[in-house]
């Protein structure tokens, strides 16, 4: 009980120090584990389940905003893996100029810096609703390659194979809707945190361990399983705090790993020199797939940081006798070093790249990737963004009066629906800061936000102020509470999800159309 109120204590003040001065809460979570280190404190079995547990519902979550097609890309699969390639030669060659290394151990800690980390990536990219952005996805689908690759190399090196039984949790597709319809059945309450830790710890996690593969792909495969259940969002969300409490376990770990003297810090820094060039190597990679030059920019700066995974793929080396406990120590430190450099980056990533965005631009393929396409509405005079229950009631009563509408949506599967039953839905994500940005709203004069996600409406209502847009916006309320978060954003009309359905939101929009484009207008 006291080593936990100690790791709790350090753990809080050094966050809130961090917090206010600017950097994230993690790098305090961090350096509370290195100074626990050096008072003698060591990680044990109960920090290291619960750092584990928050691995898993961390990836358990990410799988629930993935789509699985949109990891089956050229600038994924081929992406990472040349990436990793070119990583590899590159660091393997620095590393054999140390004359102490043999060629095992400058391969397997060239393997162990070639990851990004999944932890802070997956962070970054949720805290900033960028999971389900088109450089979200990128970086998410490299990510979840270079887990399989390190799960491979784990096996080889460590001498463990998966059970030849394995492709059985192949079957887990088939369990699809009985999935479904227990998360249907569980209601609202705490079942449905309950079901999300099943699933995420012992269906997906226990279940892969058994089997002789990796717990973090299996708690990842049952995200994207429910991925497109409609209560998915609803599931992320009340998972939300407690994988945030169990996430500090896991920094807490990183820290905890080892006691880094003076040296071992200089030699992290000067490790982390490669950061930039692991950044802009991804960045004229994914240009290599005609990503425009901000996606390109964004992806590789989230995956600039090196890799918890690398950790477990150093330690595993140690334990064959490749490496010695002074180079895992080292790497634990630059691992460290590389999260408290790049979340900060990550997280002024857009104004970064206002800095140096001309520039970058001109090595842009002429071509661009079919998913990273410009945005055009046409001579659309109402946008609706959001295109669920709610949102399809609004375009189908709008329709009906005649107006030029367009839907915006961020599930490519939900876009293509809406197209065969006849509806303009375009593929759009509204938790992109860059939309609204590049977006052509000439002759739109009232943006209708159908989004469930309030951090997304005020985020749009913002991005859309700012530009000038004067048209109308409104936007529909889950809670009475969030009215006035809308109103006071600058949105014109708030509409409560409880006071009706959507065709009720529409109604009210007519009501105050501007006169330019008043239904008589257009029956004339």
């Amino acid at each position: 009980m006291l080593t936990a109120t100690i790791w709790l204590s350090f753990a809080f003040g050094a966050g809130l120090l961090m917090r206010l001065i600017g950097l994230p809460p993690l790098v305090g979570y961090l350096a509370a584990g290195f100074l626990l280190s050096a008072n003698g404190h060591e990680t044990n079995e109960l920090i290291e389940a619960v750092a584990h547990a928050g691995v898993l519902l961390l990836l358990f979550s990410v799988g629930l905003k993935l789509r699985l097609k949109s990891l089956i890309r050229s600038e994924v699969l081929a992406g990472s893996l040349l990436h990793m390639g070119l990583t590899v030669i590159l660091l393997w060659a620095i590393l054999s100029q140390f004359g102490n290394l043999s060629f095992e151990a400058a391969v397997m800690i060239a393997i162990a810096l070639s990851f990004s980390s999944t932890v802070v990536a997956a962070k970054v990219l949720e805290n900033k609703k960028e999971l389900r952005a088109f450089h979200g996805r990128v970086a998410i689908g490299i990510l979840i390659m270079q887990d399989l690759v390190a799960v491979a190399i784990l096996s080889l090196a460590g001498g463990v194979t998966p059970s030849p039984w394995a492709f059985l949790l192949l079957g887990f597709f088939l369990l699809r809707p009985l999935l479904h319809w227990l998360l249907d059945i569980c209601g609202h309450g705490e079942l449905v945190i309950l079901y999300g830790l099943l699933l995420a710890l012992v269906v997906g996690g226990g279940s892969f361990e058994e089997f002789g593969l990796s717990s973090e792909l299996g708690a990842l495969l049952l995200g994207i399983i429910l991925a497109d259940h409609k209560r998915a969002t609803e599931l992320s969300n009340a998972l939300w705090g407690l994988k945030e409490i169990l996430l500090v376990g896991f920094f807490l770990q990183i820290g905890l790993s080892g006691h880094p003297t003076l040296l071992t810090l200089e030699h992290a820094l000067l490790l982390n020199l490669l950061l930039p060039l692991k950044a802009l190597l991804f960045f004229f990679i994914l240009l290599m797939f005609r990503l425009r030059s901000r996606s390109a920019f964004l992806t590789g700066l989230s995956l600039a940081s090196f890799s918890e995974f690398g950790l477990i793929v150093a330690s595993v080396a140690e334990g064959q006798g490749w490496i010695s406990t002074d180079w895992l120590v080292l790497l634990a430190l630059t691992v460290a070093v590389s999260f408290a450099i790049t979340a900060p980056l990550n997280r002024y990533s857009h104004e970064l790249y206002q800095l140096v965005g001309k520039g970058l631009k001109r090595f842009e393929s002429r071509h661009r990737h079919p998913d990273d396409e410009p945005i055009n509405v046409g001579s659309a005079h109402i946008l609706v963004v959001g295109m669920g229950r709610v949102g399809t009631g609004v375009y189908d009563t709008l329709s009906a009066s005649h107006l030029r509408i367009v839907g915006l949506d961020s599930d490519p599967a939900k876009v293509e629906n809406h197209r065969r039953l006849g509806r303009r839905v375009l593929y759009a994500d509204a938790e992109d800061p860059g939309l609204w940005a590049g977006l052509s709203l000439k002759g739109v004069r009232i943006i209708m936000l159908c989004m469930p996600e309030l951090s997304a409406k005020l985020m749009a209502i913002q991005q859309l102020r700012e530009r000038g847009f004067d048209g109308q916006i409104n936007a529909t309320a889950l809670f009475s509470e969030e009215v006035e978060q809308l109103k006071n954003k600058g949105a014109d009309l708030v509409y409560n999800y409880y006071d009706g359905i959507g065709s009720s939101f529409a109604d009210k929009t007519l009501q105050t159309l501007p006169k330019e484009l008043s239904p008589a207008v257009f029956r004339r």
